[in-house]
């Protein structure tokens, strides 16, 4: 009876120790893990930034941010997956049968999510060719505005009134990127058509040559004022188009002084800005003669009556 009450305890002691060392593996696999993931993170980070320190390229800077949050986070996956992978073979479960049954359940998982595996090609395509980056201002999917995250799934805009859109890379086919290198401010200009468009060129040009000087928007600016001249007839006014070379994001802001500043300089020479006109007719004879159309005060109305 001794014999066997010794074996027992024996053998209870034995898998309390095996099952002590199994749990400080765990916690020592975790706490591997851990530092690993905050090593990698930062030692990307601290490589990012020592390259961003040799960019002068501001377009190249966000780009290197772009693929650090990439790859700060594939490092992150391979590292849990790693992990979680070492800590089910220490419980005993067998980890072979597990990767089988998920190659095979990802490959079913695959036909039925063929657009969420769309979204992940194109977003490591979209990257990979550096089509944008956060902080660029780009119209992609019918939805436009400022580049707030990119990921290998989704693409997320603000736009100017603040909304936020969630675009899937997949629903990604023509990016137009306005903030690449540099932008133009492209302006329509329409006077009445009784105006000078040799004197309104000239107005113009020295609006421009104004902004060129001045110490707040000379800087926006990359090249003077690009006239091109009379653009159409349109129904009330004679458009006449100019444009400015600018600093990447600046189109709209360089736009809205420009016009401000060409009001002004009209006002002070007389130029009219025209707006729509309505003509109206008396009524025509057979013979083409048209009645005087009369206009009748409204003095003129109370007598009569």
């Amino acid at each position: 009876m001794e014999k066997i009450l010794n074996h027992v305890e024996l053998l209870s002691i034995s898998q309390w120790d095996q099952a002590f060392i199994t749990l400080l593996r765990v916690v020592l696999i975790a706490i591997v893990a851990w530092i690993a993931l905050g090593v990698t993170q930062r030692l990307i980070r601290l490589f990012r930034e020592r390259l961003t320190r040799r960019m002068e390229d501001r377009e190249q800077v966000k780009r290197a941010e772009t693929l650090g949050r990439v790859f700060r986070y594939i490092a992150a996956v391979a590292i849990i997956v790693f992990a979680v992978t070492l800590i089910l073979s220490e419980l005993g479960i067998a980890v072979a049968p597990i990767l089988g049954a998920a190659g095979v359940i990802g490959l079913a998982v695959g036909f039925g999510a063929q657009s969420l595996v769309k979204d992940y090609f194109a977003g490591f395509f979209i990257l990979l060719e550096n089509q944008m980056r956060q902080g660029d201002v780009v119209d992609i999917a019918g939805k436009a505005g400022l580049v707030e995250e990119i990921t290998l799934r989704y693409v997320r805009l603000r736009d100017y009134d603040g909304n936020v859109h969630i675009v899937s890379n997949g629903l990604i086919t023509t990016v137009t990127n306005m903030s690449r290198g540099y932008a133009q401010s492209v302006i329509d200009v329409g006077v009445a058509y009784r105006e000078d468009t040799d004197e309104v060129v000239e107005i113009m040009r020295k609006v421009g040559v104004e902004m060129r000087a001045d110490p707040v928007f000379g800087p926006k600016l990359l090249d003077d004022l690009e006239i091109a001249g009379v653009d159409k007839w349109a129904d009330s006014a004679v458009i006449l188009r100019c444009r400015f070379k600018v600093q990447p994001l600046e189109q709209w802001n360089v736009r809205r002084e420009y016009l401000r500043r060409l009001k002004k300089a009209f006002d002070a020479h007389d130029i009219e800005i025209p707006f729509p006109h309505m003509t109206v007719y008396a009524g025509a004879a057979r013979d083409g003669s048209a009645q005087p159309f009369q206009v009748k005060s409204p003095e003129a109305g109370a007598r009569a009556q």
